[in-house]
């Protein structure tokens, strides 16, 4: 990977829909080369998906929160299939520490996250931490040249 591929990977992380025009003129490459890029940083598993930025707040989403849960690993087989089931769920990392899960949440009131942590207390012992502001948003890496 040299450093073209990063500026695309950079300018893709910016803006997922840049068009291959765009992206060329950036990069001093033509569309057709800005192309085979990257479809081989796809093919590499370097790229691995696109998505847009949702404003969750606006789709009624009021209370992110980070939920820890001890979690025996016997319970793994069952737990897992649980949290890709819940469209709630944002991200659930396997962690060190005290607690072997983190589980980041969304919302629309803290009763439905109460319910749910009822129903995730099934599997352990569970701290969660409700989010009152972001400072930074959910953003990619900036590559260095």
């Amino acid at each position: 990977m040299d450093s073209i591929d990063k500026q695309i990977i950079q300018l893709l992380g910016d803006n997922a829909r840049a068009s291959l025009k765009e992206i060329a003129a950036e990069t001093f490459l033509s569309s057709p080369a800005v192309s085979a890029r990257i479809a081989r940083l796809e093919n590499e598993g370097i790229i691995t998906g696109y998505s847009a930025q949702i404003n969750l707040h606006k789709l009624g989403y009021h209370i992110t929160a980070f939920i820890n849960l001890e979690l025996s690993p016997k319970q793994k087989p069952t737990f897992y299939p649980f949290v890709k089931a819940c469209p709630n769920i944002l991200e659930c990392n396997c962690v060190t520490g005290e607690y072997s899960m983190l589980l980041k949440v969304a919302f629309p009131s803290t009763v439905e996250l109460d319910g749910f942590i009822g129903e995730l207390q099934q599997f352990g012992k569970t701290y969660t931490q409700i989010v009152f502001s972001t400072s930074i948003e959910p953003r990619g890496i900036q590559l260095k040249e």
